[in-house]
């Protein structure tokens, strides 16, 4: 269940790969950019290379399911049949099903000859019908699978026996065109570019701008076209001359279309075939807001979701409303998902009467339209939302509250690597510290001053912000790591990142690993360094951990001689996050804290040898060895030993709060 939940997860990354980084490549070669990438390629290489890669990709992914998984779930007594599989009885049960419940959604439209090209949206699954009319007149219809009822079809309540509805309505079509002569269907689907540039600098109303561009991204061009290995050379000539496509934007698929339907699948009720269920640590004197600011005024507080909960950061955002002496509170809102408790206090809290702010980003990657609703109601219950800049992403996860304590008021900050989501708390790994140091609260503050306001803040205590002095603090540090190495030969750099892409800090890496120092680097997603080059990146070491949780954490450690420096926040080590996005890195100073996240946060993730996959200087990953080694997966070693457990319930029986966990 959780291999074939991971395919359709698969497969939406796919998706949104060709409709933002594809689409841009496209968009760079259409207008005539030769601007060439960091590796020396031309925007027409890389797409050649994409192409290349991505088609067989897919298809491994389909022989997966076909030779893997399936055979795994039919074990269990899970099927997905074929129509030619299926008895008359069934066959017959199934018309009656497609007349009643399917027919009336479906709508054929004929493709060619047409007078128009009829309109295909993004990521449909559709029919491509060959028609004939008295072996002659030969045209091309579309009947678009349609989206409102399952697409995964139980044959009995009994058994978990199931067809696809695209095969329902493949062998019914007879039903669509009465006296013609249908030759032929085959599935297909199109992805189009759904990077719209937000043109806020020509718009009076970044509202209007964001409510246009989610109406345009059905519209973009067509980047990709997947057929079905089965279709006909003459369809697929027809259905690329319709969209404009060329050779090396067709995808191929020999098996199932459209993995998202084993969404539904991966929703069967089989606890057996699925990771056991995950119930995050809570330690009590973080689980009211009182006991959590107690405890922030003892010392600063780390969580790691999805080990730790998520409510310490609901009670943090929660107390705006519940504490009575909480006055204000200011957070940035990137993705907060459908529903969020979170933004349900600030509302609660600005009707209670409270001083609320929000920093609202509308430019959240296919989240524009939950924020701007977020947005709207926020405004109506009297909370300041602001939207950020104009060129710029306010990605930073920043929350700050005032509360008066004594005669004086005092602020207490969180900084995390996450969104403020309750959903993905619950599949990303993520950290987030809390703290109430004087320089890091009266940093978020002006941070807040410069998103809110007219701020042309330049310098900051102890916050990296970019793309204000964040790609400088890395640079200085690299290059401080370089010269601690000369004196002791002790270097020592470990970062946990999603993405290693920007080339000015790459550069910083090789000359870091020429100098000697030894650098980890545990990067979940793209990597554009190469470890492991003789003469260039010898001390360095990639690796990647892909498991049940979604590694998302950004982490950043230096030796720095005898006294380690170690920052967490928003930003990965990107062009677009160090020089065009509002990010955040705060440092933790604690040194208990220092030395967890070295020792069982960074040193348990490189542990790993189940999940772990390491990156080798061709720029191919292998899944790591595990020699003579026990088999260790970090995650599951998480899962046993959450941070707040470990770190906080013993100091606080110290100190005489809380009780024993």
């Amino acid at each position: 269940m959780e291999r074939i939940k991971f395919l359709a997860i698969f497969e939406s990354n796919l998706d949104e790969f060709f409709m933002v980084r594809v689409s841009g490549l496209i968009e760079q070669y259409e207008s005539g950019i030769l601007e060439l990438s960091p590796d020396g390629l031309t925007p027409n290489e890389q797409l050649k290379i994409i192409s290349d890669t991505a088609g067989p990709l897919r298809r491994r992914a389909n022989t997966v399911f076909r030779e893997e998984v399936a055979p795994g779930l039919a074990e269990a007594g899970i099927r997905i049949l074929s129509y030619a599989e299926l008895t008359e009885k069934q066959k017959r049960n199934l018309s009656v099903y497609f007349a009643k419940e399917v027919f009336p959604l479906c709508t054929p439209i004929i493709l060619h000859p047409a007078p128009s090209v009829p309109f295909i949206s993004s990521r449909s699954l559709n029919i491509a019908v060959e028609l004939s009319d008295n072996g002659t007149d030969i045209r091309l219809g579309r009947i678009k699978v349609p989206e409102g009822v399952p697409r995964a079809i139980r044959l009995r309540r009994t058994r978990h026996d199931y067809v696809l509805l695209e095969d329902i309505i493949a062998n019914n079509l007879s039903a669509f065109f009465h006296g013609v002569d249908v030759l032929g269907a085959h599935l297909f689907r199109l992805i189009r570019d759904a990077d719209v540039e937000i043109r806020e600098l020509e718009a009076a109303d970044l509202i209007t701008t964001i409510e246009e561009t989610i109406r345009l991204r059905r519209f973009g061009d067509p980047v990709l076209l997947e057929v079905a290995s089965t279709m006909p050379p003459n369809v697929l000539k027809l259905l690329m001359e319709i969209h404009r496509l060329e050779e090396d934007d067709v995808m191929t698929v020999d098996g199932i279309m459209g993995m998202d339907v084993f969404w539904e699948i991966s929703k069967i009720d089989k606890p057996n075939l699925k990771f056991p269920p995950h119930i995050p640590f809570l330690a009590d004197s973080l689980m009211s807001s009182k006991g959590l600011f107690e405890t922030i005024s003892l010392q600063d507080v780390l969580i790691h979701l999805p080990y730790d909960g998520f409510r310490p950061i609901e009670e943090f955002v929660g107390s705006a409303c519940k504490d009575a002496d909480v006055l204000g509170i200011k957070q940035t809102l990137y993705r907060v998902g459908a529903e969020s408790p979170l933004v349900e206090s600030l509302l609660a809290a600005a009707e209670g009467g409270k001083q609320v702010a929000a920093m609202v980003e509308l430019k959240a990657r296919f989240d524009e339209s939950n924020n701007l609703e977020w947005a709207r109601a926020l405004e109506r219950a009297g909370v300041h939302v602001t939207y950020g800049f104009p060129d710029m992403k306010t990605h930073c996860k920043v929350c700050l509250v005032v509360r008066r304590e004594g005669r004086g008021l005092r602020m207490y900050a969180h900084i995390g690597t996450g969104n403020y989501n309750p959903a993905t708390a619950r599949l990303y790994t993520d950290i987030g510290l809390f703290t109430d140091d004087e320089a890091i609260v009266q940093d978020v503050l002006e941070l807040f001053n410069y998103l809110t306001g007219f701020s042309k803040q330049t310098q900051y205590r102890k916050l990296l912000v970019a793309p204000v002095n964040l790609r400088e603090g890395i640079l200085h540090r690299i290059k401080r790591e370089i010269a601690h190495h000369k004196k002791d030969g002790k270097g020592r750099i470990i970062w946990k990142l999603n993405a290693l892409v920007d080339p000015e800090l790459i550069e910083a890496l090789y000359a870091a690993s020429q100098a000697g120092v030894k650098v980890d680097l545990i990067v979940r997603g793209v990597c554009c360094l190469r470890p492991g080059v003789k003469g260039l990146s010898e001390n360095i070491h990639v690796s990647s951990v892909v498991g049940r949780f979604l590694e998302h954490s950004r982490i950043y450690y230096f030796r720095n001689g005898v006294t380690p420096d170690v920052l967490i926040g928003s930003a990965d080590v990107m062009r677009r996050n160090l020089d065009r996005r509002i990010e955040v890195l705060v440092p933790v100073e604690d040194p208990r804290l220092i030395e967890y996240i070295r020792t069982k946060i960074l040193d348990i993730s490189m542990k790993d040898n189940v999940r772990s996959w390491n990156l080798l200087p061709d720029g191919t990953y292998e899944r790591r060895p595990k020699l003579e080694e026990k088999p260790f997966d970090s995650q599951n070693w998480f899962m046993a030993h959450p941070t707040t457990k470990e770190l906080f319930p013993k100091a606080l029986r110290e100190e005489g709060m809380g009780k024993s966990i």
